[in-house]
């Protein structure tokens, strides 16, 4: 549904509900079922650009992924917890990159 936003100036924002989506219309299964049934020879890519080894070479995983956070309760060692407040505001981050090295390296031992 549209919502009106005095500091948007001309823009129309809309707030979508992921898990109730309105149904598909007829005209839009009609559609999509026609672009299903095409071959990949009649698709047009002109207007993208082909992928170079240039492009892959400079390409960076997960450069734009921002993973979700969850809240939770966690007991820690308060000698730890001094440690990491001691360096400034974000402990909470520091843990949370203290946290996720460990995953990547124990992840990467597994293959």
């Amino acid at each position: 549904m549209p919502r009106d936003d005095a500091t948007s100036g001309n823009r129309v924002r809309f707030d979508v509900d992921l898990a109730n989506l309105p149904p598909l219309t007829e005209a839009q299964k009609t559609e999509l079922e026609a672009l299903a049934a095409l071959p990949d020879e009649a698709i047009d890519y002109s207007d993208i650009p082909p992928l170079t080894d240039a492009f892959w070479a400079n390409a960076v995983r997960g450069q734009y992924y921002r993973p979700t956070k969850t809240s939770t309760t966690l007991r820690i060692d308060s000698d730890v917890l001094a440690w990491l407040r001691g360096h400034g505001r974000g402990y909470q981050t520091r843990i949370n990159a203290i946290l996720r090295r460990e995953m990547l390296a124990a992840l990467k031992k597994q293959g």
